[in-house]
């Protein structure tokens, strides 16, 4: 009876610790387990005029502008309204479309709107600029979020020209997209817009023949590198991810061999690389407003487990289950994009090589301090207030999930 009454003290003085240290961290890392910002911009490279469509969450817009005057973290009709015209000046000062290295201003813009579709809502931006010239670079370079370092920017891109398609992610300090077209090529864009929504219905398949065919002229094409830019996307999105993190730490605080170890870190690898790839192509399509709660739930089972069990067993298991959680949710900013097929799997590898970095180093540094810990007379405490604060960071993210549904 008194070793029960002395677990439970111990138990809720790990807690009021964990609560301690929990209160001393920064208030915008325990509020929000994503503090990621992403736009998505389309360019459309015709011989008459190049059409760039911006989108970026309405957060974002208000982060930006300003203007929510109930803060209510929405824009009703008035209040966009209201700022419409500074929000249009903030994108063309950080927006910069350049032909030849000569930055260019938009000749038209065609719209400025607020789209509400289901929980999802974006200010998304539509400016006609001048065509891209024969034998001249066309590039855009985005400072957003240039000087703010508490905001995961990106801005993921996507380019048509001609029958082709190129993608890039712009985030931290690689936010130049540049492209430079051959001759042939530049031959080969569309008169218009009109006729690139004619032949939009090409399939993949000739598409990549039509690539294939370009690369191997005596003049390629030379586009920003896109695949680095996804292996950069992968590693800074994990780290902005601080809800993946926490989940990370919570499977590996608990005592365990390194067989254990390696086989739960395998398991979480595959899961999340299986439901990553697959939401992305569009086989899986759950709502961000489902796989976000279930996230945080998993940080708060996995916690609680590793409070009320000093040895646990066939924890690959339940990291398998949780993993395909986390691959949707690692998903979520890429599904957005339209990734041509013949670019898809290098992107998606590329982004999950990033992830992958992150994890692998994370566990390289953890793991032999974690042996060393557990060698430790209070080690076992150790677990437990790691695990409170782990189980109160991601009930309050619970919380808050299911509270916006």
């Amino acid at each position: 009876m008194n070793n029960s009454k002395s677990h439970i003290s111990r138990i809720v003085a790990s807690l009021v610790f964990a609560l301690l240290l929990m209160l001393l961290m920064p208030s915008n890392r325990v509020a929000e387990a994503h503090a990621y910002s992403a736009s998505y911009t389309t360019l459309e490279l015709t011989q008459s005029i190049t059409m760039m469509t911006f989108a970026v969450d309405e957060l974002s817009a208000i982060e930006l502008a300003g203007g929510d005057l109930d803060r209510n973290g929405m824009y009703d009709e008035a209040e966009f309204d209201a700022i419409k015209d500074r929000l249009a000046t903030i994108f063309q000062d950080h927006l910069t479309l350049a032909i030849g290295g000569e930055s260019r201003s938009w000749t038209e813009l065609q719209s400025l709107v607020l789209e509400r579709r289901g929980g999802e809502s974006e200010v998304v931006l539509k400016a006609v600029y001048p065509p891209v010239e024969d034998n001249l670079s066309l590039s855009l370079m985005d400072t957003l979020y240039k000087n703010d370092k508490k905001t995961n920017y990106v801005n993921l891109l996507t380019a048509h020209y001609g029958p082709q398609k190129s993608t890039a992610a712009l985030s931290a300090d690689n936010r130049t997209w540049a492209i430079a077209l051959s001759g042939e090529e530049y031959s080969s864009l569309y008169p218009d817009l009109t006729q690139h929504s004619l032949t939009e219905g090409a399939t993949d398949s000739e598409e990549s023949t039509k690539r294939s065919e370009s690369s191997t002229g005596e003049h390629a094409t030379q586009v920003t590198s896109g695949w680095l830019s996804f292996l950069r996307l992968g590693i800074n999105h994990i780290l902005g991810g601080y809800d993946h993190l926490l989940f990370l730490f919570s499977l590996l605080i608990a005592r365990q061999t390194f067989k254990q170890y390696a086989a739960m870190i395998t398991a979480f690898t595959v899961a999340h690389s299986v439901t990553l790839s697959l939401t992305v192509i569009g086989w899986i399509n759950i709502s961000p407003s489902i796989v976000e709660p279930l996230i945080a739930l998993s940080i708060c089972f996995v916690a609680v487990d590793n409070m009320i069990r000093r040895s646990v067993s066939y924890r690959w298991v339940l990291t398998f289950l949780f993993g395909l959680i986390h691959g949707m949710g690692f998903a979520d900013i890429l599904k957005g994009m339209e990734l041509p097929r013949s670019e898809l799997a290098v992107d998606l590898i590329s982004f999950n090589v990033g992830i992958e970095l992150v994890q692998l180093i994370i566990v390289a540094v953890l793991v032999p301090l974690l042996y060393r810990l557990h060698r430790y007379k209070y080690s076992r405490q150790a677990v437990i207030a790691g695990s409170g604060v782990a189980l109160l960071m991601g009930a309050i993210w619970l919380i808050q999930r299911v509270g916006s549904l």
